[in-house]
């Protein structure tokens, strides 16, 4: 029976626009006959996958989603250039071996793309159709088969082709999975579960219209402003809710324990420090967690969205959340009996529990 870490957050931010829909207005659910602002799952993610704290704490296991791969082998092909400096955005990268005539280049650089999806439609075309999530091993096999193109001159052979892995250790694909379409056994099943955030309470869009002033205008013609513009925005506190499969990270990443417990500690750390990226410069709205209810068990896992089905509307907002989020957990307890063998939080609002203590009970430090 599997064993699943269960993240439960309240996360207030203030007006922001985090995540836009096709208008360009922030995202909303109806929820309990209310409107919420809502952030979506996709958008977390990504936040969380690209940022500072799985770069430093992932080092080495992180994969890359591009559907440009093919560019870059050709890239190297032509350059010379070893297409792990190409990947990482090295400036003025030496070369390593001597560059390949554009026509080999090409049709190299298009027959690897093509193992990984799909090519777009064109005699020259290197990129694939879909996003494809690159592992680590599979990047160094590229950069080994492009060195050994260059050094020999010869077209791939069939073994030279199997680049795709079905064991790798990137914990990003670990975690959020990845779908290859045209080779379905290479995919991997995402071992962590990722809610759509909405607030806990009604929220309504509000418009800013704003100006830009011409720094040259001097006020002697023209008064008037250089830009109109209008954007919009909310504000509202969230409620997050993460379900991890330990047991299916654990296998994702061959068994590696050590692994499985540094992805884990990201994840957390980064879904309580890390927001979207969207309208940061205009609003400056990035947040904490002020909450994060952790549980863990081989229990079937549950949300406890349903604490905030009525929309809260009390002064003490953060408050009465927390307060009505541990009430409906007691209450869920009461009538399925426990619903996790262990938990633990931390209430910043409260000034009680640390991040680092609930990282220790995630990665399985703590009893």
């Amino acid at each position: 029976m599997s064993e699943f870490i269960q993240l439960h957050m309240l996360v207030s931010y203030p007006p922001s626009n985090l995540n836009r829909d096709d208008l360009g207005r922030p995202k909303t659910a109806m929820m309990g006959g209310a409107q919420r602002l809502r952030v979506s799952s996709q958008s977390l993610k990504r936040a969380w996958r690209t940022s500072d704290i799985f770069a430093g704490a992932l080092a080495g296991h992180l994969g890359i989603r591009t559907k440009e791969m093919g560019t870059l082998v050709y890239r190297s092909l032509a350059s010379g250039v070893s297409l792990l400096e190409i990947v990482q955005g090295t400036r003025d990268a030496p070369a390593t071996f001597k560059p390949v005539p554009e026509e080999k280049a090409r049709k190299w650089a298009s027959g690897i793309a093509g193992i990984f999806g799909k090519l777009k439609a064109g005699d020259d075309a290197l990129e694939i159709e879909q996003l494809a999530h690159f592992s680590p091993e599979e990047i160094a096999a590229i950069d080994a088969l492009v060195a050994k193109l260059a050094a020999t001159g010869k077209d791939p052979g069939e073994d030279d082709k199997k680049l795709l892995m079905e064991r790798h250790t990137a914990a990003d694909i670990a975690m959020f999975g990845r779908m290859l379409a045209a080779s379905p056994i290479y995919n991997t099943e995402a071992a962590v579960q990722v809610s759509h955030a909405v607030t806990v309470h009604t929220v309504a869009v509000e418009d800013d219209y704003f100006t830009a002033v011409d720094d040259l205008n001097r006020g002697e013609e023209d008064l008037g402003a250089g830009h109109l513009g209008e954007t919009e925005f909310a504000s509202g506190l969230f409620y997050l809710y993460v379900c991890v499969n330990r047991d299916l990270l654990r296998d994702n990443l061959g068994g590696d324990e050590a692994l499985t417990a540094a992805s884990l500690r990201a994840l957390v750390e980064a879904a309580t420090k890390v927001a979207p990226t969207g309208k940061q410069n205009s609003f400056a709205s990035r947040a904490y967690a002020s909450y994060l209810l952790a549980e863990r068990g081989c229990q079937q896992p549950r949300s406890l969205s349903v604490a905030y089905l009525k929309p809260l509307q009390d002064a003490d907002l953060l408050g009465s959340a927390i307060r009505v989020l541990k009430e409906t957990r007691d209450k869920m307890d009461a009538v399925y009996g426990k619903c996790s063998d262990a938990c633990c939080d931390m209430n910043a609002h409260a000034g009680e529990g640390t991040l680092q203590e609930v990282l220790d009970f995630v990665a399985g430090h703590h009893a």
